[in-house]
């Protein structure tokens, strides 16, 4: 399958508060889910309407925004610590990565 043909999924990265993923769905698939008014340009979708469509991550991730000038990239985000199996914030999980975030990126916000 060439990679026009398929969704791409983006590094992961993160603030002091989520981390981040943008979703590529391949433009074809996008008007075709839109011409069914599955998916639209300003539409959030849950986890269970990003999932029927072919999108596979881990549990917890929030599509929170619509990249306007291309909405057929969904954009992802999770609070860090979030355990990649349950989709619940894990405390020890976000002590981890809140520290880390410190140590590449300097102090945290209050």
């Amino acid at each position: 399958m060439s990679g026009a043909n398929r969704i791409e999924y983006s590094e992961k990265y993160a603030d002091d508060r989520y981390e981040y993923r943008h979703v590529i769905l391949p433009k074809d698939m996008f008007r075709k889910l839109s011409s069914t008014g599955r998916l639209t340009e300003s539409r959030l979708l849950t986890e269970h309407q990003w999932r029927e469509i072919g999108v596979q991550q881990s549990r917890g991730w929030v599509h929170y925004a619509v990249h306007r000038p291309e909405p057929h990239i969904l954009l992802f985000r999770r609070p860090l610590g979030t355990d990649p199996q349950s989709g619940h914030v894990d405390p020890e999980l976000e002590r981890q990565a809140r520290e880390e975030y410190k140590n590449q990126f300097g102090l945290l916000r209050k």
